[in-house]
């Protein structure tokens, strides 16, 4: 159990207790079950105290029922509810249950080390239980991406398409941490667009980050209506071989620093050896959408069973998919084999990644 995971850490630390308020923390924890009613932040109504024997669940009295008939009781572990009045502030419960305890916290709380970047490298190592809900969830957010793909048609807006796209993840209990829509001339201007009113008409491309329990897929596809311009098909292999490289880069021992070097070393043999400084390159990812942006000089030693996702780009073509750490390689686990491939040769290896659908 994760929990275990918590308790080994304040064992190593030599800690009496953890607050956990944050989100994925929460949903790590539990196993996949939720804390949150506001989306857009990354706090829950619920905090979480673990101390080497105990876990305890403060929260307000307005929010007691529902967490507790359909959080709590799904909880792999046995846990004490304590409430206040909604008009109140929790911090009472929190230093009476804290009191004489050497504790440390996951968001800034009092004087109390904040220490979530600690926890990301804990809860990046996934189990086999999460690396098969992960799998599905990855599964799922690439299909509802490339079906909007070919689904949607010139004349319609990036909002269109972005709400089409939400409507489909959403309807599977999936949450849409992120949706980016660019079309045409915005997918070269910009290379982390939001959705505007813009209208479709040639080019397209779709990003999704959706988040399910906790852990996160992210998958970024791109479609075409009519003939691709000479700089969007050779980009499209470009950038493609630079994902490539960086993903059979990703191997335990190395670091995420020498993924993002091959990475910067494949862009110069490909002719833009700066354009890997006009996006971010991806990094550590699982149960947040990047646990950590990698770059050249980055220390973290890539582990088995951690996830990643690279998202090299270049001027009109980006690659983007979610892998899973194994002993001797990667499996990319946003590979649906429903899409259109295309096949490159990197370290004397052929990799399979994405192509730009032609409709």
């Amino acid at each position: 159990m994760n929990i275990q995971k918590v308790r080994s850490y304040l064992e190593e630390n030599s800690l009496d207790g953890i607050l956990l308020r944050k989100r994925n923390n929460f949903s790590w924890v539990t196993e996949g079950r939720y804390n949150h009613i506001v989306q857009a932040t990354d706090q829950g109504v619920a905090d979480l105290i673990i101390t080497r024997d105990e876990a305890h669940l403060v929260t307000s009295e307005m929010e007691k029922r529902r967490l507790v008939e359909e959080e709590c009781s799904q909880f792999p572990f046995e846990v004490e509810v304590a409430t206040v009045d909604w008009f109140k502030s929790t911090d009472g419960l929190i230093e009476e249950i804290t009191s004489g305890k050497k504790m440390v916290t996951d968001s800034p709380y009092k004087d109390w080390k904040v220490v979530d970047e600690e926890l990301s490298i804990w809860r990046s190592e996934l189990s086999e239980k999460e690396i098969e809900s992960y799998r599905d969830l990855c599964q799922r957010a690439a299909r509802a991406v490339e079906e909007i793909c070919k689904s949607i048609k010139p004349g319609q807006t990036e909002h269109e398409i972005e709400a089409a796209l939400a409507a489909k993840v959403i309807a599977q209990g999936i949450k849409a941490q992120v949706i980016l829509v660019a079309t045409d001339e915005r997918i070269y201007r910009y290379r982390h667009p939001i959705p505007t009113g813009k209208i479709l008409d040639k080019e397209a491309m779709i990003v999704l980050c959706a988040e399910r329990a906790g852990l996160v897929a992210n998958v970024t596809r791109f479609v075409h209506f009519g003939e691709m311009s000479q700089q969007v098909q050779e980009n499209k292999e470009r950038v493609a071989r630079i994902d490539a490289m960086m993903n059979v880069t990703t191997l335990p021992g190395n670091t995420a620093g020498d993924v993002i070097q091959a990475g910067i070393a494949q862009y110069e043999k490909e002719g833009f050896p700066d354009d890997w400084k006009l996006l971010h390159q991806g990094g550590l990812t699982g149960y947040a959408s990047r646990e950590f942006l990698a770059d050249p000089n980055t220390s973290h030693i890539i582990k088995s069973n951690q996830a990643y996702a690279w998202n090299p780009s270049l001027p009109g073509v980006k690659s983007e998919d979610t892998i899973l750490v194994k002993d001797n390689d990667v499996e990319f686990l946003t590979y649906t084999g429903e899409w259109v491939y295309q096949e490159v040769e990197v370290k004397g290896k052929k990799v399979k990644r994405p192509d730009i659908l032609k409709r």
